[in-house]
């Protein structure tokens, strides 16, 4: 091709598809603030300054002892403060010579000085109240998000908006950051306020009323501002959410490989930015709103704050008020002006915190009603027999069960295998054998006791399980096998079950045995392949020796050698326990005493190995089609 034959615009690739808009509907698409008037935002803090007092007695009540006596410190200081400001102002506006009028004025100078270090003293101890409540509050708050989320009903997280509910709870607890001091610099400024309004007030009755009204305008703007930054989170907790969760998994080294060979970045980082573009215009939209807010409630303020200085300047000239007594005006003034302002503008952090706070409360109460309450019965080893009886299970939102009338009996000492495609069913079978899921019709039952009646923690206690996606734990290795299960100092059933499974030479070849921190992110951490991670998730359910044993395609990721190790070992250990596995690879179901087939939900097929393989089914076609290849 010549140079005339190039195109002299090419073509340039199409622009990848922005990210999908997600919207909700429900109670939970409605912004709790769309409705809520001035009045009511306002009549909100002293609640909300009551429930951060509760949450900081409840973390640390020294602290709080030593909060409220600085604030007593302050009313007093600032009283005196300005009574010795008043008492030396006499002196020196009067007669006499500079030696004189000094000399009358000392005492008075001393208590301003001394009432000035008392505020200074009671700031610093604020200050270190406040740094001795904060980080236990953040923790706590957070480790009850963390608690909560983790004892919720499993079906909680198909519920729409969970995750986005959540979202707006964790900047709850992000708030807690800066919720002590906001409320504790909201009060101290309410109480100099309070008191050099008094004191204002006792001077000539007219400065106070001006006063509020030059202030006014501001605080009524800075609660309007917060309702708008509010609105703008709450249209972004969507994007927020979905953002943060594709930023872990694009920067995570654990898929470093699949984003770079499958050329993911270029699209990762559109899409990224895209996101990120649109929260952007978000808040950009909302600049203008909250400038006109700004320079309206500005006007307003100046305009009454200038009433006010002409108002004093009025009593001073025309001899309504003495010198002395208007030279404190002017202090009192500058003080409660001071006050002022800070009680607006902490009072709006402290409004705009109550927001998020309550989206954590509403939060935590609701994971708190779906948190398991089936009922005191209990039950306990051995497990002789698991029933099912007609169980139905059905989805949110979904037009069909992922289970659909299943009826099946599991004994002790035998093993049962679960098969069948994609979709089938077969996870969700397990969730409802287990009693994550409740069955929405039919039962399941434990030696005859029914799952819903039946407290979860006590079947759970009596469970393995090798889930198909298990976690990588950032434990070290003894932690990931004990991993919820009291344990001794002994480390003998450890190895025990690590023997099971074939993983003793790769834990004796770590710089630290089972000490070996797994986390290669981490500094000084190791990490396993995949096929060792498997076996690990298989160990740590054999240590549990549990009553119920469910193996979800325990050794898809396994050598033939350590897959074969496996699978005698769970023979081995049939007959002391109920042992399911699911799985697609159908020659393991040789080891199986049953074998159930399920298609959308139900059971197609069932008998031994040797029926299926000759029945002509589901079956017998799955496993020709495994060993077309």
């Amino acid at each position: 091709m010549t140079g005339s034959d190039v195109p002299s615009n090419p073509t340039s690739a199409p622009s990848p598809p922005p990210p999908a808009e997600i919207t909700y509907s429900g109670q939970y698409s409605v912004n709790p603030l769309a409705e809520v008037s001035f009045r009511k935002m306002c009549a909100t803090l002293p609640a909300v300054l009551a429930r951060i007092g509760r949450l900081s007695w409840r973390t640390d009540r020294r602290a709080v002892r030593l909060l409220i006596g600085c604030q007593v410190v302050t009313g007093v200081s600032a009283a005196v403060l300005l009574a010795a400001t008043a008492r030396v102002m006499g002196p020196v506006l009067g007669a006499g010579s500079a030696s004189d009028r000094l000399q009358g004025a000392l005492p008075a100078l001393l208590v301003v000085a001394l009432a000035a270090a008392m505020n200074r003293a009671a700031g610093a101890v604020a200050t270190y109240a406040e740094r001795r409540i904060t980080p236990l509050l953040t923790s706590e708050t957070d480790s009850s998000l963390v608690e909560a989320v983790c004892r919720v009903e499993a079906a909680a997280y198909a519920g729409d908006g969970f995750s986005d509910r959540q979202e707006a709870a964790e900047m709850g607890v992000v708030r807690t950051h800066v919720m002590v001091t906001d409320a504790q610099r909201f009060m101290s400024s309410l109480i100099r306020l309070v008191t050099a309004g008094s004191v204002l007030s006792l001077l000539n009755v007219m400065m106070l009323p001006l006063l509020l009204l030059a202030v006014l305008p501001a605080g009524i703007g800075a609660v309007l501002t917060a309702r708008v930054d509010y609105e703008i989170h709450y249209a972004n907790v969507s994007d927020r959410n979905v953002r943060g969760m594709m930023r872990w998994w694009a920067t995570t080294s654990q898929y470093g490989d699949e984003v770079r060979a499958n050329s993911m970045t270029d699209y990762l980082v559109h899409w990224y930015r895209a996101l990120s573009e649109r929260c952007d215009r978000r808040n950009l939209a909302a600049a203008p709103r909250t400038l006109r807010i700004s320079l309206l409630s500005a006007l307003a303020g100046g305009v009454f704050l200038l009433a006010t200085w002409g108002a004093l300047a009025w009593l001073a000239v025309t001899g309504r008020i003495e010198p002395a007594i208007a030279a404190t005006a002017v202090i009192a003034v500058q003080t409660a002006l001071a006050a002022l302002s800070q009680v607006v503008i902490n009072g709006a952090a402290v409004f705009h915190t109550s927001l998020y706070l309550s989206d954590m409360q509403a939060f935590l109460d609701e994971a708190a009603a779906r948190a398991p309450r089936r009922g005191p019965r209990e039950i306990a080893g051995p497990v002789e027999q698991i029933r099912l009886d007609e169980v139905v299970y059905q989805y949110p939102g979904k037009d069909k069960p992922a289970v659909d009338g299943v009826s099946l009996t599991l004994e002790r000492g035998r093993i049962l295998a679960i098969v069948g495609a994609n979709g089938s069913g077969k996870s969700t079978l397990t969730r409802l054998i287990t009693g994550i899921y409740l069955c929405d019709k039919g039962k399941v039952t434990w030696n005859g006791s029914d799952l819903a009646d039946t407290d979860p923690a006590t079947v759970w206690r009596l469970t393995g399980l090798v889930p198909q996606d298990f976690a990588k734990w950032p434990l070290r290795v003894r932690e990931n096998i004990t991993l919820g299960q009291p344990r001794t100092h002994d480390d003998g059933p450890v190895w025990e079950a690590i023997d099971a499974v074939g993983l003793r030479e790769a834990v004796e070849d770590l710089p630290n045995g089972l000490d070996s921190l797994q986390a290669r992110d981490i500094w000084g951490g190791v990490e396993f392949s995949g096929g060792q991670w498997q076996r690990e998730a298989c160990a740590r359910a054999l240590y549990r020796k549990p009553e119920l044993l469910i193996l979800d395609e325990p050794t898809s990721q396994m050598d033939p050698r350590g897959e074969h190790q496996v699978f005698e070992r769970i023979k081995a250990i049939a007959a002391d326990r109920i042992t399911i596995m699911v799985t697609h690879r159908l020659e393991n179901t040789k080891i199986a005493d049953h074998i159930i087939v399920l298609d959308d939900g139900r059971i197609s097929e069932q008998g031994r190995y040797d029926d299926l393989v000759h029945g002509g089914g589901t079956f017998a076609e799955l496993l020709e089609l495994s060993q077309d290849r």
